[in-house]
């Protein structure tokens, strides 16, 4: 019954910036960390940003996105947000919301408990 369901994907120009949400149902939200991971075909799936469901919400980076990413929650609203900027056609792939009831948030994409479907993010070159 658990839904994580990503929204907010498309196409974008490089050195654009698109914003993606993640809807958390089935589960309390602030008792989860959440991340974003992507995966690009014939590539593994990669951590791309998390944010645990500690107070103040400590978050991390893959170094490819740091500085140009950023994550939020709002748990008022089970919702977690990925704001990308300067964005490189290397980020076209499948972006996919995680929850992780451990509440650290990760870089290991192993240790997550659900998964929403993704939502592709196209940019061109």
């Amino acid at each position: 019954q658990v839904q994580l369901v990503e929204s907010g994907g498309g196409l974008v120009q490089a050195g654009g910036s698109l914003g993606l949400s993640c809807a958390a149902s089935g589960l309390t939200f602030r008792r989860y960390a959440m991340g974003w991971f992507r995966q690009a075909p014939g590539k593994e799936r990669e951590f791309v940003a998390a944010i645990s469901s500690w107070s103040g919400g400590n978050t991390a980076y893959a170094d490819s996105v740091k500085g140009r990413f950023t994550i939020s929650r709002d748990n008022a609203k089970n919702t977690v947000s990925l704001q990308m900027k300067s964005l490189k056609p290397e980020d076209t792939a499948i972006y996919y919301c995680a929850a992780d009831r451990s509440g650290a948030g990760t870089r290991s994409a192993r240790e997550y408990d659900y998964w929403g479907q993704g939502t592709q993010v196209t940019v061109s070159s």
